[in-house]
């Protein structure tokens, strides 16, 4: 099967595609659409869905494309809106991942928290909660700020 070719997708370079997939799938909930590898099992390419959203997964190369080496390592952070984010940053790390920040109600009106995969990328998981008007969430942004000086 050939994806259709979205605008951008994001590519997650990792040592364990094979596993990634797994964990990705079980996790997240995520669909493989294809999967290509070599001979030697390599994945070159594999299109992953999340509830749409297309990304690919493919084994680090060791010349040009290089996976995080520790968790949260990645300088890119992916959002994703879960139904249950205690329970699903509670399965990532159940298979191998790590809490960053812990899941907790947050000012600007979200339940979430970032668990960094058992690869090395980071995911913030979340759930609205509230809806804010902008005054309101601006308010807790310069309260947040005056905490937490840069």
């Amino acid at each position: 099967m050939t994806t259709p070719e979205p605008v951008l997708t994001p590519r997650l370079i990792v040592q364990g595609a094979a596993r990634a997939i797994e964990v990705y799938t079980e996790v997240f909930g995520a669909e493989c659409l294809e999967r290509f590898a070599t001979p030697e099992g390599h994945i070159v390419h594999a299109a992953l869905s999340i509830r749409g959203a297309v990304f690919s997964v493919v084994d680090d190369d060791g010349t040009h494309s290089f996976a995080p080496k520790s968790p949260g390592d990645s300088p890119v952070l992916l959002h994703l809106a879960v139904d249950d984010p205690d329970a699903v940053a509670e399965l990532l790390v159940a298979r191998g991942g790590e809490i960053l920040i812990p899941v907790d109600d947050r000012f600007y009106g979200y339940r979430e928290g970032r668990v960094a995969d058992p690869f090395g990328h980071a995911w913030i998981v979340s759930r609205k909660i509230a809806a804010l008007d902008d005054e309101t969430l601006q308010k807790g942004i310069d309260e947040w700020a005056a905490g937490h000086p840069r």
